[in-house]
């Protein structure tokens, strides 16, 4: 069986590495002329992590990421109002990661380059368009440099290339554009002082207004007794549901345009404007979904990650939610008598879990509550249960065991999803 992966993301090189191990020869194209470790922090679930580690990632990870211990919500005035622990604390057998998306993408990567070969990523190949019949797929690629064209021939095409996926497009003729909630998001990295625990995911405020999400991402810098400090300020700009988004693009962003909604967030275990202030760069964004599809899949050709189910970034799910689609997928083709047969696997198994955690992520009860806080004691308090009932207080951790966490029991005694040719 051959596969070709469009899009070197964090997806498509997890499904390399899962179908080489299963003795599927695979060969990843990516639309950019170079791969290099941009972007900020995200979060690997223990789910993900699981995978990762079973992939032989594990050393890396651990010598790369931050090991979150809690996730904690607060006020605006930096009081709190829920903690639970993550990962390990929790009662995982993996931890959650807090780590560089660039730095995760590198580590993917290299164990391509090194399992595959070094010609197993071609970068500057645009995907065009696709035919399938029932011996194979035919993909239409464009040279970046020269614009030249060329067709290759593969048993499984696997559309792995974000939320503007061209895959998509062809699965999916004449749909709707990305979607926006409103929020616009600007994002950076500084380097500062630890805070409370440490390794605390800390989320302030909540995105009805405005909300901050901050957390530790590097080993080294703890090791010198500073945090390099990832961090996300959302505002709400727009209050009228969700509608087409006016960019989806990523862009240099201005801190005077959102610093003054957090100009007074002064906790006594962060100063928010000092962190904002000395971050050198930024960027700016929407805070963009899609419509979950009523498939993935037709035929041989398939949808994974971004491509398949853009979502809100809350409750670290995108990039764990690519690794865990690359696992089941190479996991059903492996085990399947034909190729249609194994996607049509993977889309039941995959499609319809993740479209629920896309459509909960857009109505997180965690916001809701955050929200009333604001509204019953804009002041601040002095105990939290003056503000909150036992039952509204446990919401929170409802919703994130809905969206983002797996059974603790379940995951940890599971059999592996590791195929070995």
């Amino acid at each position: 069986m051959r596969v070709l992966i469009v899009g070197a993301g964090i997806g498509g090189l997890s499904a390399a590495l899962s179908l080489h191990e299963a003795g599927i020869e695979t060969q990843i194209v990516e639309a950019a002329t170079r791969l290099d470790p941009i972007g900020v922090g995200i979060n690997l679930l223990p789910h993900a992590v699981r995978e990762l580690t079973e992939l032989g990632l594990g050393d890396e990870l651990a010598a790369t990421a931050i090991p979150a211990a809690e996730m904690a919500h607060f006020t605006r005035h930096g009081d709190p109002i829920w903690a639970e622990p993550r990962g390990i604390a929790q009662g995982y057998r993996w931890p959650q990661y807090s780590i560089h998306r660039g730095e995760l993408q590198t580590i993917l990567l290299k164990a391509v380059q090194a399992r595959l070969g070094a010609s197993a990523v071609r970068t500057g190949t645009a995907f065009e368009s696709f035919e399938q019949d029932g011996s194979g797929v035919r993909a239409r690629l464009r040279d970046a440099a020269t614009g030249t064209f060329e067709t290759v021939h593969c048993d499984v095409l696997i559309g792995a290339d974000g939320i503007r996926s061209a895959v998509r497009a062809q699965l999916h003729p004449g749909e709707p554009g990305p979607l926006w909630n409103g929020v616009r998001l600007w994002r950076g990295l500084t380097e500062g002082d630890p805070f409370l625990s440490g390794r605390t995911v800390a989320v302030a405020g909540s995105n009805t207004a405005a909300k901050l999400v901050v957390y530790s991402i590097s080993p080294e810098a703890e090791q010198r007794g500073r945090a390099l400090l990832n961090w996300s300020a959302e505002v709400k700009i727009v209050d009228d549901g969700i509608t087409q988004a006016p960019d989806v693009d990523t862009r240099a962003g201005r801190l005077e345009d959102f610093l003054p909604h957090f100009a007074d967030w002064r906790f006594d275990w962060l100063d928010v404007p000092a962190m904002l202030a000395s971050t050198e760069r930024i960027l700016e964004h929407s805070m963009v979904d899609r419509d979950p599809l009523p498939f993935w899949t037709q035929g041989r050709v398939t949808l994974l990650g971004d491509s398949a189910h853009p979502m809100y970034p809350i409750g670290s799910n995108g990039g764990s939610q690519a690794v865990l689609d690359a696992r089941v997928l190479a996991f059903e083709l492996s085990h399947a008598a034909a190729p249609e047969d194994g996607l049509a696997s993977y889309d039941k198994a995959r499609r319809e879990t993740v479209n629920s955690i896309v459509l909960a992520c857009r109505d997180m009860p965690a916001d809701r509550v955050l929200h009333t806080v604001h509204e019953r004691a804009p002041e601040g308090y002095e105990r939290i249960e003056d503000v909150l009932s036992a039952e509204e207080l446990a919401t929170i951790s409802g919703a994130y065991r809905q969206t983002s966490l797996s059974d603790i029991a379940t995951l940890n005694e599971r059999p592996s999803l590791t195929v070995r040719s």
